[in-house]
């Protein structure tokens, strides 16, 4: 049993061995030959491309892309799982080359002081070779697959470079009437190797770290689901087969597997993954839920209104990978660019050999000066500067809970000048403690006391807030007994022989309690922001108002500061 993708016509790949912009332009041209492709985005930084148009079967779009040179599979977006980019071979290549290129580059440091202390030509031989072919057979596999394709990138520029300087320094280690006078070049071409395996391997960490984000939104989504059947009995499966529809069971602590309604029981909903409120929020029958919040109290019964690959955390994970993928204009400048940009060098190249050999007769210096040409113009920061700042920056924001939905909108925060923030666990600390008690009759310690023997020992924020005021005035209070909390409404127990509720507004109102006469204290405490919680004994009839609580957070340390580094 398998999910419906999450839109026919759109797929998403994941694309292997790209290294430059001049890569991005090739995929990206061999993605339109497909006939009924209407668009199609190559992101160099998160090596995908998402595809839209007429395409049921992705097959020819798979083909259209290895016929280009590049390794390819489609995404799995009904799992809706994304996977670290894999480094620990580029990390074994890495320290491969660097130790064999590092006996090459450590006695150049100390020729400024007139030591010479380079090994003999043919040690340097057998340490350059392998980095050369072993460690760099990437990049000539990266050229043939270009040239086969008609195009260039940036292997081309570095296989051309360092094989021109190892061939030359092969050519003086065995010419003998160069032997011992001719200057030798295979610490530049293991350092090349080495040092652009360097950044292919830092490029790698900051993919891994910016798409650490998506995984993290993924993992709020529970793997199983507990389904209630037609006959009563509960079943655990695979959330990927859940649909909407179905009855869901969730327990008190679980996360909700998919979005749904609510269709029996009462609890407080954690929904701080997806609006950033720290309080749980109070749910009943007809209410929705969200996947991936967190069913705090009671048993809820739920009826699922979408599939996994359709619900609100699917949609979030896919508007970050969204913006990773769109391209802002500065990045298409660079695309358009990049179609000529290796030609070009290489021609460049080309005429400084001639050049500088035809001007001077010096052609060993006039290769030299070519291979530098081929290895600096390298345009591998040119593709990848702006795809990975743009993926960086998306995986930090959703780290801290910003989701952007274009890359757009990037370009354009120079330009914002008004900025709405949520109060509750974003200016404030998201710990609540109570600020104000009315009493309606009475001493207020005593109203307190009795409060906090009501919450000894809940887990709700307020129940908290409650007992900690008690406590930090002294007061212990007499014990409670029979003590029942009732989902989204509040609690209720045995105090001194009286029973007494502790609960919010609607809850009073089903006991039937006056509220008159702390009304205005109330609407107070509400103008203020303040959440209200009133306590009355429910014993007799009619039930009798006790007193108001009322509920404030503290305004954050650095909130202040950072509204002030805004402005």
């Amino acid at each position: 049993m398998s999910d419906p993708a999450p839109n026919p016509h759109t797929h998403t790949l994941a694309i292997g061995g790209m290294n430059c912009a001049s890569c991005v332009r090739r995929v990206e041209k061999a993605l339109a030959s497909v006939p009924g492709v209407t668009t199609s985005t190559v992101n160099l930084a998160t090596e995908s491309a998402r595809v839209e148009g007429d395409l049921g079967d992705p097959e020819p779009l798979l083909r259209a892309v290895e016929r280009a040179g590049y390794q390819v599979r489609l995404n799995d977006e009904a799992a809706g799982r994304v996977t670290a980019p894999a480094g620990d071979p580029l990390r074994r290549d890495l320290v491969i080359a660097g130790l064999l290129t590092l006996p090459l580059l450590a006695p150049m440091v100390l020729l400024p002081f007139g030591i010479h202390a380079m090994p003999p030509g043919w040690v340097q031989f057998l340490l350059a070779t392998p980095v050369q072919f072993w460690v760099g057979w990437r990049f000539y596999r990266g050229a043939w697959s270009a040239l086969r394709a008609g195009t260039g990138n940036m292997d081309v520029l570095v296989a051309l470079g360092t094989t021109a300087g190892y061939l030359l320094s092969v050519w003086h280690l065995l010419d003998p009437a160069s032997r011992g006078g001719a200057a030798l070049y295979f610490e530049a071409s293991a350092a090349i190797i080495t040092f652009v395996l360097l950044g292919k391997w830092m490029e790698a960490r900051a993919k891994r770290d910016a798409s650490s984000a998506i995984r993290a939104l993924q993992q709020l989504r529970p793997s199983m689901a507990r389904i209630q059947q037609d006959d009563g009995a509960e079943r655990e499966w695979p959330v990927e087969r859940v649909r909407a529809g179905d009855r869901l069971v969730v327990r008190p602590g679980e996360r909700l597997p998919v979005d749904g309604v609510i269709a029996d029981g009462q609890s407080h909903v954690d929904e701080s993954m997806l609006t950033g409120e720290p309080l749980p929020v109070s749910k009943g029958p007809g209410d929705h839920v969200t996947g991936g919040s967190i069913n705090a109290e009671g048993r809820l019964r739920v009826v699922a209104t979408s599939s996994a690959a359709e619900g609100t955390l699917a949609r979030i994970v896919r508007l970050v990978e969204d913006a990773q993928l769109r391209k802002p204009p500065i990045q298409r400048l660079v695309d358009r660019v990049s179609a000529v940009f290796v030609p070009i060098v290489v021609l460049i190249a080309v005429a400084t050999l001639a050049g500088w050999g035809l001007a001077t007769g010096d052609w060993e210096r006039a290769l030299i000066t070519a291979v530098s040409v081929l290895v600096i113009a390298c345009p591998c920061a040119l593709g990848l500067a702006t795809p990975t700042a743009i993926m960086a920056g998306t995986g930090m924001a959703a780290r801290h809970g910003i989701l952007v939905r274009d890359a757009d909108a990037l370009e354009g925060a120079a330009r914002i000048r008004t900025v709405a923030f949520d109060k509750t666990g974003t200016l404030t600390v998201g710990r609540p403690r109570l600020t104000e008690l009315h009493a309606a009759a009475g001493a207020r310690a005593e109203a307190l006391a009795l409060a906090a023997a009501l919450q000894r020992g809940s887990e709700h924020p307020l129940g908290r807030a409650v007992v900690e005021a008690a406590e930090s005035e002294g007061l212990a209070g007499p014990a409670a007994e029979g003590m029942r909390a009732v989902p989204g409404r509040g609690v209720e127990a045995q105090v001194a022989g009286r029973r007494h509720a502790l609960g919010s507004s609607a809850w009073m109102a089903e006991f039937g309690v006056d509220r008159r006469p702390l009304a205005e204290a109330a609407q107070s405490a509400a103008a203020k922001g303040l959440s209200v919680s009133w306590l009355a004994d429910v014993s007799g009839t009619p039930p009798v108002l006790v007193a108001l609580l009322a509920f404030g957070d503290s305004l954050r340390p650095e909130a202040a500061p950072a509204i002030a580094a805004l402005a």
